[in-house]
């Protein structure tokens, strides 16, 4: 539930963004590119204090957030390039539904990797 919190109230301000600098020109990839950066770097706070409740080691954890966002982009990115580039599908519905995707992906990696609990 609070990842859930955390997740729409972000990527609604990051899908937001991304709708605004794509309509000035900025190409798809490139915008959400950026903007998942951006996301990445606020998210950290929110999942590992309120999401997860993570006490553990701060340098491994943020090693971890990292290789995970890593794969979560190139997700994001490989979902924008068939669907966009290839297929030819509108950027604005791909995105909307990679933030989807990719947040599902991220949730699973988070819980049992990233911000897992110590027993």
């Amino acid at each position: 539930m609070r990842y859930g919190l955390v997740g729409v109230g972000s990527n609604l301000a990051m899908y937001s963004l991304y709708l605004l600098v794509t309509y000035h020109g900025v190409e798809p990839k490139t915008a959400m590119t950026l903007l998942y950066i951006v996301g990445t770097a606020i998210g950290f706070v929110g999942n590992r204090q309120w999401t997860f409740a993570h006490r553990g080691d701060n340098i491994r954890t943020v090693i971890r957030y990292v290789f995970a966002h890593f794969l979560g982009y190139f997700l994001n990115f490989a979902i924008l390039f068939i669907f966009v580039d290839h297929l030819g599908y509108a950027h604005q519905a791909v995105q909307a539904s990679a933030i989807i995707i990719v947040a599902g992906f991220l949730f699973v990696i988070f819980k049992y990797f990233v911000f897992r609990a110590k027993y």
